[in-house]
């Protein structure tokens, strides 16, 4: 795809027609005008030249017959996808050559014995990321969103009328709980103001005053930045109601954030493989306890979903990770492919030093920004994501006055997402390869680009 048809696409994410009163780059915007921004990258006085990042930006990609005639430099530090700025948003992120090249694994039999074995190993190394041993803990791996993780948890884990406790750190708590409440479940949010996360002193009050069968934690919520920490807030739950399910919304942590998920004795971890797990997204990916496995079976009902339903699923699963062709519906075999490519890459290296990775480079990037006079919505360092920063701009700045000209230099970043203040800030995603792989400098280009991106609208750093 040249640049300019990628540019169609996403463009719509840097410009805001007056027209509309709705906030920029959340859910609830309309359109936006793109043609300055298309215009902007194909003016000749802008093109990606000059970048330190080990790709061309200054021509499309060349034909295959092209390539076949030129003498080729050593090519080891240098990225074989086309052209394009680099994804710095809290997902989809950019991905690794190789992860893409196993996108392109021709087509095979879902139940064949290949395909089988692939995927059976794929289950299993989503067991190692999670850092879990017990084999009567259950993964899934479904073709859909990392939303489809909420479906799962609601269809399978609750019934009409139970009740669940939504600790709210942002937009996505809203989100889960509406699903809870399609679902027939009554959900409560304890909520926090915006870049702070519910305390355990109210948390354990709210447990105390009423039984719930769920608890669930947006560990890093991609509309602040705010990350929870999960083990005391386990020990906690443990203590006060031991009955109630953990239950994780990893979507945004899994793959850069610590989590253990048998020492810290949690329930369910939902993520999704477009983040911090480096493969395009498509899958939905959960990981159930053995306590949440005995809770599904227990219930009084049938779960509520059919294509979500454990029921259905249970038994694919483990016949795929015991190598056992099994069919309840089509999996996508070209995805798992690139995630069971991206997990080997995981799992390369000790899970701990991919955390600590991504905790040191997190650190450096809000050392920069508090550099430049910005402030976090997550304003505590013990609130702080590691896979991602959510950045306050400038008093009379907004996102489209920074969006472009970030794109210009090759950078893309997120606009706001919280609806209550989504025209006042904006995010900057940084996980997997851009982090993980020394050959890249994503990091220093995209802190680079938005200092001077800030100068150039007209923002001064206090000195």
């Amino acid at each position: 795809m040249s640049p300019t048809d990628r540019l169609s696409l996403i463009s719509r994410h840097f410009d805001y027609s007056n027209a509309h009163d709705v906030p920029l780059n959340t859910p609830f915007s309309i359109e936006r005008e793109s043609s300055r921004v298309v215009d902007d990258f194909n003016n000749k006085s802008n093109p990606f030249k000059g970048q330190q990042q080990k790709r061309d930006f200054s021509h499309s990609a060349p034909s295959l017959q092209e390539e076949a005639k030129e003498e080729k430099p050593p090519t080891e530090n240098m990225s074989k996808q086309a052209p394009h700025p680099t994804l710095l948003i809290p997902g989809p992120i950019e991905f690794d050559d190789e992860v893409l090249n196993s996108m392109s694994h021709y087509s095979e039999a879902h139940v064949g014995p290949a395909f089988v074995a692939v995927f059976g190993e794929t289950l299993s190394m989503l067991r190692k990321v999670l850092l879990t041993e017990n084999p009567k803990g259950q993964p899934f791996i479904l073709s859909g969103s990392g939303t489809l993780g909420w479906d799962q948890v609601a269809a399978n884990l609750t019934e009409p009328g139970d009740e669940a406790l939504v600790l709210h750190t942002g937009y996505f708590a809203d989100s889960f709980a509406d699903c809870f409440e399609t679902y027939g479940v009554k959900a409560t949010q304890l909520k926090a103001p915006i870049g702070d996360r519910p305390q355990l002193p109210e948390i354990e009050k709210a447990l105390k005053e009423k039984k719930y069968k769920v608890i669930t934690v947006t560990h890093t919520d991609t509309s602040t930045g705010v990350k929870s920490d999960l083990k005391p807030l386990a020990e906690l739950v443990r203590r006060v109601s031991p009955e109630t399910l953990i239950v994780v919304d990893g979507v945004c942590s899994v793959g850069c954030e610590e989590i253990r998920f048998d020492e810290w004795d949690l329930d369910v971890v939902l993520t999704a493989s477009q983040k911090a797990l480096g493969c395009p997204a498509g899958l939905s990916i959960v990981l159930a306890s053995q306590r949440a496995m005995e809770s599904f079976k227990a219930r009084k009902t049938r779960p509520t979903s059919y294509f979500a339903s454990w029921k259905n699923w249970t038994p694919i699963m483990q016949n795929y990770e015991a190598k056992k062709p099994s069919y309840f519906a089509t999996p996508s075999p070209q995805l798992i492919h690139a995630l069971n490519t991206s997990l080997k890459q995981i799992l390369s290296k000790p899970m701990e030093e991919r955390f600590e990775t991504h905790k040191q480079q997190s650190l450096r990037i809000k050392k920069a920004i508090e550099g430049f006079g910005l402030k976090q919505l997550a304003t505590k360092p013990e609130n702080q994501a590691h896979g991602m920063t959510a950045i306050w701009l400038p008093e009379g700045i907004t996102p489209p006055d920074v969006l472009p000209s970030l794109l210009k230099k090759g950078v893309i970043f997120a606009g706001g997402l919280h609806k209550e203040v989504a025209a006042k800030y904006v995010r900057f995603g940084h996980m997997g390869v851009s982090v993980t792989d020394p050959k890249r400098d994503d990091i220093d280009r995209a802190i680079q680009a938005l200092k001077d991106s800030l100068v150039e609208v007209g923002y001064k750093a206090p000195s």
